[in-house]
C-alpha cells in the first residue's frame, strides 16, 4: 500500500476502535461522530473524509461483528471431523458463545435491540449475517435422515414462511429440515442472550457448564442425534 493508503488504513482502525469503545460504554443509539472526532484529536469535519454517516459507521460495525462472530463458527467447525455432527454443533456452539463473552457489545449489536432511526442495508449486512444460519442448515442437513419421530404438521402460514427463507437464503431443503435448524439458531442465541443480558442472574451460576449441557440436548430435540 502507498502511505496515504496506509493513513487511511489506520485512521479506519482508529474510528472503529474508539466506535467499539463507545457502543461498550453508550450502546449503539449514542454513537457520535463528533465524540470520535474528539477521541482522535481531529476537527469533526474531517471525520466525514472516512465516515460519511453515523449510520454507515454503524452498518461498518455490524459487518465486522456478522463476519467476527461467522470466521469463529467457521473455524470451529472446520477443526472437527465431518462425520462427528454432535462434536460440530458443540463446537460451533461454544465458538459463538465465547465471542459474545469476549464482545458482549457488538453481540449487543447485531442481536440485541435495534438502534432506532437505523436501518441497516440488506445488500451489505445479509450475506455476513446469516453465514452461522447457513452453517447450521448445512450442519443438520449432514444428518441425512429424519428425526427418530415424525415432526409435528406445518401449518399453511407457517409453510410460507418458510418458503420465503429458503428462497431469501438460496436453499433447497425441506420444511422439517428448515424447522430444526431455525429451531436451533434462535434456542442458542437464545441461550447466548439470556447470559449476556442478565436473564439467567440468581438462577444459573455456571454459564459454560450449562451452555454445554444445553447444546447437548439441543443435539438430540434436532436430530443430530437419536433419541432410542
Amino acid at each position: 500500500m502507498t502511505p496515504r493508503q496506509r493513513a487511511r488504513e489506520q485512521a479506519m482502525s482508529d474510528i472503529k476502535r474508539i466506535a467499539r469503545e463507545q457502543l461498550a460504554v453508550q450502546g449503539g443509539a449514542a454513537l457520535s461522530l463528533r465524540g470520535i472526532a474528539r477521541e482522535l484529536g481531529i476537527v469533526s469535519s474531517a471525520m466525514y473524509r472516512y465516515v460519511p454517516s453515523r449510520d454507515e459507521l454503524l452498518t461498518l460495525l455490524i459487518e465486522d461483528a456478522y463476519n467476527a462472530v461467522g470466521d469463529a463458527a467457521v473455524a470451529a467447525d472446520a477443526r472437527c471431523e465431518r462425520g462427528d455432527l454432535v462434536g460440530r454443533w458443540k463446537a460451533v456452539g461454544t465458538a459463538i458463545r465465547l465471542w459474545a463473552v469476549g464482545s458482549p457489545s457488538e453481540y449487543a449489536l447485531i442481536y440485541g435491540s435495534p438502534v432506532p432511526g437505523y436501518a441497516a442495508p440488506p445488500e451489505r449486512t445479509v450475506g455476513p449475517g446469516v453465514r452461522v444460519t447457513m452453517l447450521l442448515i448445512d450442519l443438520i442437513r449432514a444428518v441425512g435422515s429424519p428425526p427418530t419421530a415424525a415432526g409435528p404438521v406445518v401449518p399453511e402460514v407457517v409453510r410460507a414462511d418458510f418458503q420465503g427463507i429458503r428462497e431469501a437464503l438460496g436453499v433447497a431443503v425441506d420444511d422439517d429440515l428448515l424447522a430444526r435448524a431455525v429451531l436451533a439458531w434462535t434456542a442458542l442465541f437464545g441461550l447466548i442472550s439470556f447470559e449476556l443480558f442478565g436473564q439467567f442472574v440468581g438462577g444459573v451460576h455456571d454459564h459454560a457448564a450449562h451452555f454445554d449441557h444445553q447444546l447437548d440436548r439441543l443435539a438430540l430435540l434436532i436430530g443430530l442425534v437419536s433419541g432410542a
